[in-house]
Parts: C-alpha cells; structure tokens; sequence
C-alpha cells in the first residue's frame, strides 16, 4: 500500500455518491510490511480535511499487528479523530471484528432512540 494508493482511494470516496453518509471502517493492514511515517500520516490527515465534510466515518477499526505499524495507527487515530466517531487499532482480528460489531450495534440503539 502505498501513500498515492490511500490518496486515490480517499478522491474516490468522495466521488462515490453511493457511499454511506458515515460507514463503519475495518482497515486491515496485517499484510502491510511496513509503516507510514509521520510526515506520510499527516498528508493523509490533510487530505481528509481537503476532502472536509464530504468525507465522515463512524467507527474504525485498525488490524496492525507488527509493532511500528501499530505505534504509527495510534498516532493516526489521534490525528484523524475528527473524520471518526470513534477509532482503534487492534493486533488480533477477532477483538476488531468483534469490538467493530458492537460499535455497530451500540449505533443502531442510539439511532433508534
């Protein structure tokens, strides 16, 4: 994965008008080799607030097991915690999946409220 690939895939969310208005997220990067830098996550962050309110999440989840790559996703939950209804990064799929599912469903309760 590289930083133009997550640059290219943030333009085309906002391009997609059959995105949800705020979709949950599970980033997988337990095949990612190698981390982003701070200088990386910051372009991201500042693509995301070119983007600005088109581009909104409910909660994320983040899989990255190897440990820089879990350190540098901490900092990225810090720094794009405004795009987020909630973020964190995880190192074993099942406590994301599993956190990420009750995020959902603790959603859908105050929806529905």
């Amino acid at each position: 994965m590289t930083l133009q690939e997550v640059l290219d895939h943030f333009r085309a969310l906002q391009k997609d008008a059959g995105r949800p208005e705020r979709p949950d997220v599970f980033l997988d990067l337990s095949e990612v080799e190698s981390a982003p830098d701070a200088r990386q996550l910051s372009i991201v962050v500042g693509e995301m607030k070119r983007i600005g309110a088109k581009l909104r999440f409910g909660a994320c989840a983040i899989l990255a097991s190897r440990d820089a790559l879990f350190g540098m996703m901490r900092m990225f939950e810090a720094l794009a915690e405004e795009f987020f209804r909630e973020t964190r990064t995880f190192r074993e799929p099942t406590e994301a999946v599993a956190w990420l599912a009750s995020r959902q469903s603790l959603a859908e309760r105050k929806a529905a409220d």
